[in-house]
């Protein structure tokens, strides 16, 4: 496994009876491994659309504004700035290639 898991996982195996085997990362491998875990989730939901998916997705975001000291309300003005400067995704156009 080896893998950084929800807050209650340890107890929820507890629960059922079995032992978890884990440590607490230090801060500079949960940084690393928050990451993962933000493509580990975007690729469930690619697998699985599904509101429990994207759910996952939000979750790890959410961490990732605490662990970098991101605030949210600076993200989303440059999230918003870009979109003005550069647009958003909705109009799902595919870029193939550039020529001179």
């Amino acid at each position: 496994m080896n893998k950084l898991v929800r807050d209650f996982i340890p107890q929820i195996i507890e629960s059922a009876g079995k032992t978890p085997i884990g440590y607490v990362a230090d801060e500079e491998e949960y940084q690393k491994r928050i990451l993962d875990k933000l493509i580990e989730e975007a690729n469930e939901l690619k697998e699985a659309q599904s509101l429990e998916e994207l759910a996952d997705v939000l979750e790890v975001i959410d961490a990732i504004y605490v662990t970098f000291q991101f605030r949210e309300e600076d993200v989303h003005k440059v999230k918003e700035d870009k979109k003005k400067e550069r647009g958003g995704f909705l109009e799902r156009y595919i870029l193939r290639d550039v020529v001179k």
